[in-house]
């Protein structure tokens, strides 16, 4: 995406180790993304798509996308039972959100 694209929503399928889909039935979830130490979004609400599909779903906000770089990015899950999980989990599934500066 180019800086201060806030379309389209970055969606995504939450996976286990296994390659799985995670149900998310019930739970809360929130994106964090980051570039180096420089936080640009810190635990704002995601949305889920699909549940039983692990399918999720963040809508950028003004201000998250406007300084161009490759991003870390994690979604943290609270499930109903109150466990805790990042996606992705392993160095093998890393989540990375590459904005592009604009041309002018």
């Amino acid at each position: 995406m180019k800086a201060n694209d806030t379309s389209p929503d970055l969606q995504v399928t939450l996976k286990d180790g296994d390659d799985n889909a995670v149900d998310v039935t019930g739970a809360t979830i929130v994106f964090s993304m980051a570039m180096g130490g420089l936080v640009k979004v810190s635990e704002q609400s995601a949305t889920i798509v699909t549940a039983s599909s692990g399918i999720v779903k963040y809508s950028w906000a003004a201000g998250n996308t406007d300084t161009p770089g490759t991003y870390r990015a994690e979604f943290e899950v609270t499930f109903s039972n109150g466990k805790i999980e990042t996606f992705p989990n392993s160095a093998a599934r890393k989540l990375e959100v590459l904005i592009e500066p604009e041309i002018a």
